[in-house]
């Protein structure tokens, strides 16, 4: 069963930033949206691309290798609807962001 494991600070993730994070055995992309944070697996679907040094525009995150977009909230790749990032829930206590892996 999945559990809340620390993942980084608030402060880490600049609003409408995305970042590499190493969590529960796991790499993640961590993006801050809107004040939210969201956690996706952190390898393009395309051709395993760190989506977490992407970039971010609204809630469409994109690969920096080949410009695949991904949706934050969701993994949905909107290049290809058949694929789709596993994302992972995230809440934040105090200071830091858990993710639940």
């Amino acid at each position: 069963m999945p559990e809340f494991v620390k993942a980084a600070k608030v402060s880490d993730v600049k609003p409408g930033e995305a970042r590499v994070i190493e969590c529960g055995g796991r790499t993640l992309a961590l993006c801050h949206v809107e004040g939210k944070f969201y956690a996706l697996d952190n390898t393009c679907l395309h051709r395993g691309g760190p989506i977490g040094e992407g970039f971010i525009d609204g809630e469409t995150v994109t690969c920096p290798w080949h410009g695949w977009q991904y949706d934050v909230k969701t993994g949905e790749a909107k290049m290809n609807a058949n694929a789709k990032l596993a994302t992972f829930e995230t809440k934040v206590e105090g200071d830091d962001i858990l993710v639940s892996v």
